[in-house]
């Protein structure tokens, strides 16, 4: 049976700490494979920002992964017409796949808001969950959540943001120490994030 992570967001875009939580986990964990999800239409994004076209995400997560033959994109979600869920990812992958074990890679932030997520118990009962236990103080979440079984996926200590990201390309500020140099590249390249405000 094959371990295969999953490993969903936004990625917008995709940075350092993503990749970093992907590498661990393929060790930690003993995983097969890591396969990268990117959302179509996020449902819990609530900052009133738009979401920079998939097509741009799918290309940066594309070039932060090929270095990692087991990292897989999968474009599941963004094919899927309205928002992600996933629960209803979960679901097809395993109605698709059989035969897996499905392990769900989550941040710390996730985990503490992982009970407004849509049908979460079913979710749980459906995957083992890996959460990235990153230094320092954490938000603790739900009691049931925190019952459930789950693993710590340790990483160093690693404070990026997307956010960040975003207002430092505004800038024109140089990204490397952030996210991948092919990924810097790409977005210079398409000018991504140069209309954002300026922090």
């Amino acid at each position: 049976m094959s371990r295969i992570g999953l490993l969903g967001g936004t990625f917008d875009p995709v940075h350092r700490a993503h990749v970093a939580l992907a590498e661990s986990a393929l060790a930690a964990l003993a995983l097969d494979s890591v396969r990268w999800v990117p959302a179509g239409q996020p449902w819990q994004k609530r900052d009133g920002r738009a979401v920079t076209p998939a097509a741009h995400r799918l290309a940066m997560v594309q070039l932060a992964i090929a270095h990692e033959p087991r990292f897989v994109l999968d474009r599941i979600e963004v094919d899927r017409e309205g928002p992600s869920f996933t629960l209803d990812t979960v679901r097809a992958l395993q109605a698709a796949e059989p035969g897996h074990a499905w392990v769900l890679l989550i941040g710390q932030d996730q985990y503490a808001n992982l009970h407004t997520w849509a049908h979460w118990r079913e979710l749980l009962s459906r995957v083992e969950l890996a959460v990235a236990n990153r230094p320092g103080p954490a938000r603790l979440p739900h009691p049931e959540v925190q019952a459930h079984p789950h693993r710590m996926v340790p990483l160093p200590m690693l404070d990026i943001s997307s956010t960040q990201i975003r207002a430092a390309a505004a800038q024109g500020r140089d990204l490397v120490p952030m996210v991948p140099p092919e990924v810097a590249r790409y977005i210079g390249q398409h000018r991504l994030y140069a209309g954002e405000p300026r922090s």
